[in-house]
């Protein structure tokens, strides 16, 4: 009787997690923050690769982290590769498209410590307080790994992340002056 007990809450659990899954398959994560400094200032920040590591929230994490700039940087086609977490973190992103002070689309290829094409677009507005940087992160995942997401709480984990990064990028930007 009590195997029974919990051979129904097991399955009771893993469908209720197969349920939230689904809506962890697509994550879109939309987080925005206004730099004073101009333009050129700020949209070069993100768009060379070598200044990643002044506003990285995955180097803050760790430290110890290695990486290295490949390509010519601040092109369409340069990339920024990690090795982080005492092997653990590995991968890159790629700037994929670059529209000179507006836009600057990229791609991350993550090997470890789970496998994930997340891309990053950032979008460049001047308003009366200072630059406006909108980062639209996407990430497609499966079912398995959407589930995985929901029983860790990782897309808060995400979303935190995301926010951590926007906020020492202004830092970086604002330090400089």
């Amino acid at each position: 009787m009590i195997f029974s007990i919990i051979a129904l809450a097991l399955v009771a659990f893993i469908g209720f997690g197969l349920y939230k899954a689904s809506d962890l398959k697509s994550i879109q994560i939309v987080k925005t923050v206004t730099i004073k400094g101009s333009k050129q200032e700020v949209f070069d920040m993100v768009k060379y690769l070598k200044n990643f590591p002044l506003w990285s929230p995955f180097l803050a994490a760790d430290p110890s982290q290695k990486y290295e700039v490949k390509g010519i940087d601040g092109t369409v086609g340069a990339q920024y590769h990690w090795d982080g977490n005492k092997g653990k973190d590995l991968g890159y992103q790629e700037i994929v498209k670059i529209d000179d002070l507006k836009f600057i689309g990229m791609k991350c290829d993550i090997q470890k410590p789970f496998v994930a094409k997340p891309t990053f677009d950032y979008y460049f507005t001047e308003n009366a307080n200072g630059i406006e940087v909108k980062q639209d992160f996407k990430v497609e995942s499966s079912t398995v790994d959407a589930f995985f997401m929901w029983l860790f709480g990782a897309k808060a984990g995400m979303e935190k992340m995301n926010q951590q990064g926007l906020d020492l990028l202004k830092a970086a930007v604002e330090k400089q002056k």
